[in-house]
């Protein structure tokens, strides 16, 4: 496979798809678009993605009033009206999608956004994932920008059965723009922001040691023995999302912790605090972006 780096801002198309070379005319099953659509989304320097529709809309309007191209007040269409699976607005150079909850919905997404992306003809692609976690002996509303992903047994893959055969995959991100986003959260000095590993399960409840879903098969003594093994590993949140695709483009994760899962599985802050804690991961990328393109412009 091809690493981060070696595509990490180099003028090409933004991800080697092999298959999509002979695909002259196909549909995107879940987005609902066809080329002759995709065609029309050309010139994207940022995608965005994050699992709640709402959430990607109010990053759209988000990026209109810091880049002040559009009136942030204005109605942006949802590009994928014709599906209630995902979601997709755009702005100048930002794309933001939704891609729902879980690995599956996610690899879907990213199947189909990359094939949008190699259609539209997008070149030095940056894509970004937004959104909240749970923490790992971290205070609730910090931001973590992950170093790479792992799975539930600490190991640095992502495992996928692919024609009855076990795939392992990469699932390092770019070095690079971690620490450039690191440097960003020290210009905003809003929020504290610190670069660690993400824990990736297949699902919220048992899968991430919780002791509040409808059962458990093990006891709070067992839960924080796992968890401090994965502390003592620099695992600082857990999520159930995917960087499987993400190799092939500059990627980063930005979360925003929620709660410490050593303290409790439940949320204790509220509904204006954790809104506030959700718009951080936005304030980040959007300073990130809004920088990348002032300096364009300057150069």
């Amino acid at each position: 496979p091809l690493s981060l780096q070696s595509w990490n801002r180099n003028p090409r198309p933004a991800c080697y798809v092999w298959r999509c070379q002979s695909m002259k005319y196909e549909k995107h099953f879940n987005f609902v678009m066809s080329i002759c659509c995709s065609n029309n989304i050309c010139s994207f320097q940022f995608v965005c993605v994050g699992g709640s529709p709402w959430r990607m809309k109010s990053f759209i309007e988000y990026m209109a009033s810091i880049l002040a191209m559009e009136d942030p007040k204005a109605e942006y269409p949802n590009i994928c009206a014709g599906t209630d699976r995902y979601a997709m607005y755009k702005i100048g150079p930002v794309l933001s999608v939704s891609h729902g909850m879980g690995i599956p919905s996610i690899s879907i997404m990213l199947h189909e956004l990359i094939k949008l992306l190699h259609h539209a003809h997008c070149t030095n692609v940056t894509i970004f994932r937004i959104g909240t976690s749970g923490g790992i002996g971290l205070e609730p509303g910090t931001v973590v920008i992950t170093k790479q992903s792992v799975d539930a047994n600490f190991l640095p893959k992502f495992e996928q059965v692919i024609l009855g055969k076990t795939v392992l995959r990469n699932t390092d991100l770019d070095s690079n723009l971690a620490e450039e986003l690191l440097e960003c959260s020290k210009e905003l000095n809003q929020f504290k922001t610190v670069i660690g590993n993400t824990m990736c399960t297949m699902d919220f409840y048992e899968g991430q040691a919780r002791l509040d879903g409808a059962f458990c098969s093990y006891t709070e003594k067992d839960k924080q023995e796992y968890l401090h093994n994965a502390q003592k590993l620099v695992f600082r949140i857990y999520k159930m999302f995917l960087v499987l695709y993400f190799y092939s483009c500059a990627a980063a994760v930005v979360c925003v912790t929620f709660l410490d899962r050593l303290k409790g599985d439940q949320l204790t802050s509220s509904h204006e605090v954790l809104d506030g804690y959700q718009q951080q991961p936005q304030t980040l990328v959007g300073h990130y972006i809004k920088k990348h393109l002032s300096d364009k412009k300057d150069s």
